[in-house]
């Protein structure tokens, strides 16, 4: 195959991932994104792992989507910058071709030393200037190894999930009155503030929503008990989201063969 059929495969490969509109919630978004990686690079698995866990000044990475069955301890598991390949990943900000994960040097990093699949790509997901996730690609198809330029197509797959994500978290602001309300309110009142930069700061943004919400339940007469319960509610609803999630994914990953025992880099 020469450079001008290797450049024409990988658009029409792209072409699927181009078009694809953003599900209903950013769950089952992630789920399609993955299928849908997974699918471009002829991959057996694929995962999405964002940094949307731990403390905003520490953030730590879960798997948040995933083509391909991986082990229970993947979904639990919270990775912290430069810790395993991911974590490198995203603290330095480059992607990784890894022909063989024993001949490397994170052969010492190897999360399933005993699988025959020894090569993987990872690559970081940007919004903006910001890093806030990373893609990962392991198990090529029909025992293969991957290949260096199949990083250059998962680097451009990344960043479509980026844009994804992104959009998809405008869209979900616009469409609710109570953000946009905390949003103008906190415009308001730091005039010297950039929006543009509050809009694509998802745990900035959560944590003006929460300050507005506080303030109109205790100005609408509310005690400090009742507002508790609310708090209380709200993290029960997002526990049940999350084993609700949790279960969506393993039954996605059931659907494709050949993928007991797996885990994310």
């Amino acid at each position: 195959m020469d450079v001008t059929d290797g450049v024409e495969n990988h658009l029409i490969r792209l072409q699927d991932i181009s078009g694809f509109l953003e599900a209903d919630s950013l769950d089952d978004n992630l789920l399609q994104l993955a299928e849908k990686t997974a699918r471009i690079l002829e991959a057996q698995h694929c995962s999405i792992m964002l940094l949307n866990d731990g403390e905003p000044e520490n953030p730590r990475m879960r798997v948040c989507g995933s083509y391909g069955q991986l082990a229970p301890a993947a979904y639990k598991e919270s990775v912290r910058k430069g810790e395993g390949i991911a974590g490198h990943v995203v603290a330095t900000g480059k992607s990784i071709f890894i022909e063989n994960i024993d001949e490397s040097r994170f052969a010492d990093r190897a999360r399933r030393a005993k699988d025959s699949h020894k090569s993987l790509l990872c690559s970081p997901i940007r919004i903006d200037a910001g890093i806030v996730g990373v893609v990962n690609v392991t198990d090529c198809k029909n025992g293969k190894s991957f290949r260096p330029g199949d990083l250059n197509l998962l680097d451009v797959v990344a960043m479509f999930i980026g844009k994804s994500i992104q959009t998809l978290q405008l869209q979900s602001i616009l469409n609710s009155r109570f953000a946009q309300m905390a949003l103008i309110q906190e415009a308001q009142q730091n005039i010297g503030s950039s929006l543009k930069s509050v809009l694509h700061n998802p745990d900035q943004i959560a944590k003006i929503m929460a300050k507005s919400f506080y303030k109109e339940m205790t100005r609408a007469g509310f005690g400090s008990g009742q507002v508790i319960n609310v708090a209380s509610d709200i993290i029960s609803q997002l526990n049940s989201n999350l084993q609700r999630h949790s279960k969506r994914i393993g039954w996605k990953g059931k659907e494709s063969p050949e993928s007991e025992g797996q885990g994310s880099p």
